[in-house]
């Protein structure tokens, strides 16, 4: 019988193995950006077409390779990282597996050109699909540059199961983002047909931060430090005020290595305790160094999971030092032990017992006699050590010796005109005598009293026809029994339906703010903006001119508040992580769901009576009342029959 086991070919072994590297686009921009990296560039360039389908290309002015390394770099398991298995756990450089060229080459059109700097002439090598086409020397800068074009071409399986444009871009950018916040010190730039997203200068973490996500973000930054022996965090979080829906500006770095990890995730939730609300997700940007042999960073394929030794302490620390950042810099209420000298009791005052202040109130005072209205001052003297005070009839002297006889006025003289006493300011005011009211020099204009927009009998009459249960649930009676209507649900039924309705026919309503506000975004958020602005502009919002970082927004849906406008496009955002619709009533779609889901009244919410009857009846003039527009029900219907067999036990 013959053997059934045998070797693979070399193309179909790195086709297999493009499998575990290479899913899509941004793979291919991940592999070969780190790389860039490992070869000490200083300036790298990212070029991609069509979300990087067509091109991806990756040009840096790193050491460049030898004519032997041009051509061995593209043989499976070839590295220069490692030479025996220990190096692993002493690694300090990116790709060190060896598969990433032979691999991306097996499925696509890969052209390199190198050169060293030492050398006169570089190498230009041409392979497609694993095979070496062409092999020549040619005048090159320093550095290597790599294109891929063509991904996937000679496997029509896996190129159709890529995404749209939209989401492979996102991806990609996701990509470039991580490696250029890893590296602040590498001039990085970002070009997708033809048009420039990122040229990021070499800086500090805090300016390439602030250059890839927005110009806003400086003021949301608040740093973190700590250095321990076991660990240096340095980076930034961002204040909760600043806290969104998504998960999508959350960066850890361990050794300047992008890495996913739940459990320190949970680590700074735990820190933010207290100062979010429910659902919302804070910023950081953290950057850990660890000894590279307390960590396993070969557990993963994509290489963003790390396996930590202690990962308790870690945990532990890291809590700390956010939770220290965010009171040092006044985010979150602490207690300050640092007193301030300026409150302290003065020395002399030390041993000084407190004394109670006393109050001295003249009993006999009466603001409403006759002999205080008419009164007038006039000066006796001047520079004498005493005076007169005459009120009407009487007179008195003054001392000043604080007494209550007698004081002394000197330099002025003062003359209050006589005045009625001041039962008389109210004369000619009785209601009773419309006599005295026309006499009045002053006019009012007249005021016709019309009826009542309710009868008064009819409304002692009415009876309540909803109850609202926990602040949840609207109770109402109907021939056969009650419904009991899910407030949240109910409502998110309504709004959907009025804005799907109003994208349909293009007949929403706007109302213009005075003041047009600025929303400040990152770049692949703007992006996602700006593909769903004709489809927000059916809802009945309204834009000027975007600007690279922001949208100004004139305009809004006359169902929303202006405080709302940032919520409900965060949320939007949040709910097209996985790519917008290419369908266009698809897309719609999705957009009133969102919508619906932001400014639907919340569980908790206290509602009127009139509130309750109107989301009852809205409710049920809905096309599809019994469902939300997450297919979750909105109310339940209980029989009388029902009620009875519960009392008939």
């Amino acid at each position: 019988m013959s053997s059934i086991i045998q070797l693979l070919p070399d193309h179909v072994a790195n086709q297999i193995a493009a499998g575990e590297v290479v899913q899509r686009p941004a793979s291919v921009v991940k592999e070969l950006l780190e790389n860039a990296v490992d070869a000490k560039a200083t300036d790298i360039k990212l070029i991609i077409k069509d979300a990087g389908k067509s091109l991806v290309q990756v040009i840096d002015n790193g050491v460049g390779m030898t004519v032997t390394d041009a051509r061995l770099c593209f043989a499976r398991h070839a590295t220069s990282k490692i030479r025996q298995a220990e190096d692993l756990f002493s690694l300090g450089t990116k790709g060190f597996r060896g598969e990433a060229l032979a691999s991306i080459a097996a499925i696509a059109h890969m052209e390199m050109k190198t050169k060293q700097e030492q050398d006169e002439l570089g190498t230009h090598i041409v392979i497609e699909g694993s095979k070496f086409v062409s092999q020549e020397v040619a005048v090159l800068p320093k550095g290597t540059s790599f294109a891929v074009k063509n991904l996937f071409y000679n496997i029509p399986a896996r190129r159709n199961f890529l995404k749209s444009d939209t989401v492979e871009f996102r991806h990609v950018m996701d990509e470039f983002q991580r490696v250029a916040l890893a590296h602040p010190n590498i001039h990085f730039s970002f070009y997708h047909n033809g048009s420039e997203m990122y040229n990021l200068p070499a800086a500090g973490y805090r300016q390439r931060i602030v250059g890839i996500m927005s110009g806003k973000t400086n003021e949301k930054l608040v740093p973190v430090n700590e250095d321990t022996d076991i660990i240096n965090i340095q980076g930034f979080v961002c204040k909760p005020e600043f806290a969104k829906k998504n998960r999508g500006e959350q960066f850890f770095f361990v050794n300047d290595r992008f890495i996913k990890s739940g459990y320190l995730h949970h680590a700074v939730m735990a820190a933010y305790e207290g100062l979010l609300k429910d659902g919302s997700q804070p910023s950081y940007f953290l950057y850990l160094q660890v000894p590279p042999n307390t960590i396993d960073i070969n557990i993963h394929p994509t290489k963003t999971e790390i396996k930590f030794d202690d990962e308790s302490a870690l945990y532990a620390i890291l809590r700390a030092s956010i939770k220290h950042s965010l009171g040092q810099f006044n985010v979150a209420p602490v207690l300050d032990f640092d007193r301030d000298s300026n409150l302290d009791t003065p020395y002399h005052y030390k041993d000084v017992e407190v004394g109670i202040p006393t109050i001295q109130v003249d009993g006999t005072f009466n603001p409403f006699t006759d002999d205080k209205t008419n009164q007038h001052y006039t000066k006796t003297g001047s520079g004498s050590s005493s005076g007169s005070y005459s009120s009407g009839s009487s007179s008195s002297s003054y001392s000043g010796s604080g007494s209550s006889s007698s004081s002394s006025y000197s330099g002025y003289s003062k003359r209050v005109e006589p005045t009625a006493s001041w039962e008389s300011l109210y004369v000619g005011l009785d209601t009773e005598n419309p006599e005295t009211i026309e006499s009045s020099p002053f006019t009012f204009e007249n005021e016709e009293v019309t009826s009542s927009l309710f009868n008064d009998d009819e409304v002692e009459q009415a009876t309540q026809k909803t109850y609202q249960i926990h602040k949840k649930y609207i109770v109402s009676p109907i021939k056969s029994g009650m419904i009991i209507v899910d407030q949240q649900r109910a409502h998110q039924r309504i709004l959907y339906e009025q804005f799907l309705l109003n994208m349909t026919v293009n007949q929403a309503s706007s109302q213009q703010l005075l003041f047009p506000l600025d929303l400040f975004y990152s770049a692949s958020e703007m992006k996602q903006i700006e593909e769903l602005k004709p489809s927000l502009e059916t809802t009945g919002f309204v834009f000027d001119d975007s600007k690279t970082d922001h949208i100004v927004v004139s305009g809004i849906p006359v169902n929303i508040t202006e405080s709302e406008v940032s919520m409900v496009i965060e949320q939007l955002l949040s709910d097209l992580q996985d790519g917008i619709p290419a369908n266009s009533y698809s897309q719609n779609d999705t957009i009133a769901k969102s919508m619906a889901k932001s400014l639907a009244v919340k569980t908790g919410s206290y509602l009127t009576e009139k509130e309750q009857d109107n989301l009852v009846n809205g409710l049920f003039a809905c096309k599809d009342p019994n469902i939300s527009p997450f297919q979750k029900p909105t109310f339940i219907t209980m029989r009388v029959e029902d009620i009875d067999k519960k009392f008939a036990l």
